[in-house]
């Protein structure tokens, strides 16, 4: 096999949660465009069903399933409808994160907190779970983690505990899953999609001040794109003997 075509995905079957925007719409069409059938899952159905056709559009094979990862009935059946569809599951990138409250920890809602928890912890672990039940002996998880994970951020103590979680998880999850299943998670960087720029409080104009203060040293904000090319890699038989690694990618910040 030549060193291109380890990269290829064709005969694989992915799940991306999140995968109705920003880097999950991203990771879903870069999977697709290496070989791969994908499952798109989100929330909104609008979203999902959007992405699908567009992956679809362009000679891929895709499915919509609406999906509250919170809920691991809702995470069982996305599990069993690529299965149904597709004839199996070999690939699944838990994208599905993130959190609307921002603020010093000793200020935070119970509330705020146990979403936070649900959402970037428990469904992580759930939806693995749910994969495993059902992928096939060389599969491959992918946790998207954070730059956050790596350092205290104040003003967002719970989602850098949670994803640093993530990465505990992951390291755990790979090595009780080896050799059957690898297990691997990247920790984007400034990359300025919706979510971000909602948790920054910035908009598109905001955005070339904000780079100068955050002295990213490759000079730019980060694409969907980056983050998609690692995850490929990181399902693909070119990272057949990586598991339980954290890629950041993220300028060099």
């Amino acid at each position: 096999m030549g060193v291109l075509d380890q990269y290829r995905l064709d005969g694989q079957v992915a799940v991306v949660t999140g995968g109705g925007r920003g880097l999950g719409e991203g990771i879903a069409h870069a999977l697709s465009e290496a070989g791969a059938a994908v499952v798109v899952a989100a929330r909104r159905a609008d979203e999902v069903a959007r992405v699908a056709a567009d992956i679809e559009s362009k000679g891929g094979q895709a499915l919509a399933v609406p999906t509250d990862v919170t809920n691991s009935q809702q995470l069982e059946a996305l599990a069993q409808a690529a299965v149904d569809r597709f004839g199996k599951l070999t690939i699944w990138v838990n994208n599905a994160g993130g959190s609307k409250a921002m603020g010093p920890l000793v200020d935070l809602s119970p509330k705020d907190w146990q979403e936070c928890v649900d959402l970037n912890i428990t469904a992580v672990w759930a939806a693995t779970v749910a994969a495993v039940k059902r992928m096939e002996e060389g599969g491959s998880i992918v946790n998207i983690s954070s730059l956050v994970a790596r350092g205290p951020i104040p003003g967002s103590g719970h989602y850098g505990a949670a994803k640093a979680a993530v990465n505990s998880l992951t390291e755990t999850f790979a090595r009780e899953l080896a050799p059957r299943i690898r297990v691997n998670g990247i920790m984007p960087g400034y990359i300025p999609t919706e979510v971000m720029m909602s948790a920054l409080g910035v908009d598109q104009a905001g955005l070339p001040a904000l780079a100068r203060q955050l002295a990213i040293p490759m000079g730019t904000f980060g694409t969907p794109q980056d983050i998609a090319a690692a995850v490929v890699y990181l399902c693909s038989p070119a990272s057949g003997w990586v598991t339980g690694q954290m890629l950041p990618v993220t300028g060099g910040h």
